[in-house]
């Protein structure tokens, strides 16, 4: 092959590609060392050449800011500290061996013993070690700023002010000030959740144990239950194999179809561009939940599919029905694709309309054909720009919950524990954990989930033109 198509052709030197991630993850490792001393040079000269007031702050926050007349800054870090410690002494220490525990007197109505709640146990651990995590960092800045103050005034030089400092927050800070408050939020509404989701999958919470009965830390034993010969294996890797051929099919048809649509459409042959594109846009503008919910009715014993078979004379079709595997699964592809397809055909359109038609031209030129131009130019631009769309149409795909639980919710299957034949691994969970309050296994289920998606999403986007030929399209 010329060196040329293999630079047009996004899928070639896949070899190359492998040996030069792998000597990547050499390389890092390699480096590791001498990265960690790098980080830690600070650390080092700090307690080196610290001097008394920057080992005072060490010992009580605060204290030489403070000793260097930093009045504001000092009383703002003793405060944080006997706030901190005033929370962990009253509540923060219980919090955290909690965590560990899990409680130990469990709860008897009879007798009027009240008991421990593992779960809320749990949640509060989890909050007091962001909390330590928060006073580290506020700790560690405080050493920082002490040792500023000395290398300001060993250097003959008037130390900023907390007026000065507060105004740069305001200034060429400003950036710090901003994101403080969604930090926050970020780490109470999304991380808690999925530190605590985490934790779940390493204890047996769900099924019989669930409070007022005491949770107790498993270890690994839930992935072993899914993994390993049992009730939840075979389940699991049934809809695991049909999860990834699902996700595969609907991404490639979506994807696709509406790169071909918009070709199509493109083409100064078509007459009434604009109704065309408008038809699919209307049909993407609708609540995805509400056309599910037509479409079942469409394919359904009384719908309108069956009521033309059966005044043809025909006898009624279960095109849904516990027995329509494969026909259950084509319509949830054919339903995919209607939902997806316009967003698809959107984004190629605009794509497209930047391609360089000189490219066309010495194509034609060359002598080369629809497809060749097609292979060779579109295809390669196109992927190399909605790379990183296409990956997320992948996940989303792979974690499409509403497909299949509009369409076929609530079956359960003979072969298959508490799922049916056409549920995805984000179904199983939720019929685990929510209706069957296996709560322990679905956070077991919903980490292999996204072990998966990240593998698969890391490895493409490392193989795929996006990351390896950035300068080509620049």
């Amino acid at each position: 092959m010329k060196d040329t198509d293999k630079k047009a052709n996004p899928f070639a030197s896949l070899g190359g590609a492998l040996r030069k991630g792998a000597a990547k993850v050499k390389t890092f490792f390699r480096t590791l060392p001498a990265r960690i001393k790098e980080k830690f040079a600070g650390a080092k000269e700090i307690l080196t050449q610290g001097n008394g007031k920057v080992a005072a702050s060490m010992c009580v926050m605060g204290l030489g800011q403070l000793l260097y007349r930093q009045w504001a800054k000092g009383i703002l870090y003793l405060l944080v500290q006997i706030a901190f410690f005033a929370y962990f002494i009253l509540k923060g220490a219980g919090d955290f061996i909690g965590f560990f525990t899990l409680g130990v007197t469990e709860s008897n109505a009879w007798y009027g013993i009240e008991g421990d709640n593992s779960v809320i146990m749990l949640l509060l651990g989890i909050l007091s070690i962001i909390a330590l995590v928060f006073y580290f960092v506020i700790y560690v800045a405080n050493i920082k700023d002490a040792y500023r103050i000395q290398c300001a005034v060993d250097t003959m030089k008037k130390p900023e002010s907390f007026k000065k400092e507060l105004a740069s927050l305001l200034g060429k800070n400003f950036h710090k000030t901003a994101l403080a408050l969604p930090i926050v939020g970020v780490c109470v509404f999304s991380v808690l959740p999925i530190v605590f989701m985490i934790v779940i999958a390493f204890t047996n919470y769900g099924g019989a144990v669930v409070p007022p009965a005491l949770v107790d830390w498993v270890g690994l034993d839930n992935f072993g239950k899914i993994l390993s010969l049992g009730q939840f294996a075979p389940t699991f890797f049934k809809i695991f194999a049909w999860n990834i051929l699902w996700a595969v099919l609907s991404t490639f048809l979506n994807y696709f179809a509406g790169l071909g649509l918009a070709l199509l459409l493109n083409r100064k042959c078509v007459k009434g561009k604009t109704f065309w594109r408008l038809f699919p846009i209307l049909a993407y503008a609708v609540p995805g939940f509400i056309t599910l919910i037509a479409f079942k009715f469409m394919f359904s014993y009384g719908g309108p599919i069956n009521q033309m078979i059966t005044g043809a004379g025909g006898t009624a079709v279960g095109f849904l029905d516990i027995d329509a595997k494969w026909t259950a699964r084509l319509i949830g592809l054919g339903v995919n694709a209607w939902l997806n397809i316009p967003s698809g055909m959107l984004l190629a359109t605009g794509i497209l309309s930047n391609v360089n038609t000189d490219l066309y031209e010495a194509a034609r030129v060359d002598g080369a054909s629809p497809w060749k131009q097609f292979v060779r130019i579109t295809l390669p631009y196109v992927l190399f720009a909605t790379m990183p769309v296409l990956i997320s149409q992948f996940i989303a795909n792979f974690n499409n919950f509403g497909i299949f639980y509009f369409l076929r919710g609530g079956l359960y299957m003979d072969g298959y524990f508490l799922a049916s034949d056409t549920d995805l691994l984000i179904n199983w969970l939720y019929n685990m954990s929510i209706d069957n309050n296996y709560y322990s296994i679905g956070a077991a289920i919903s980490i292999i989930i996204f072990a998966v998606t990240s593998v698969i999403s890391l490895t493409v986007y490392v193989l795929s033109p996006s990351y390896k030929q950035e300068e080509t399209y620049q």
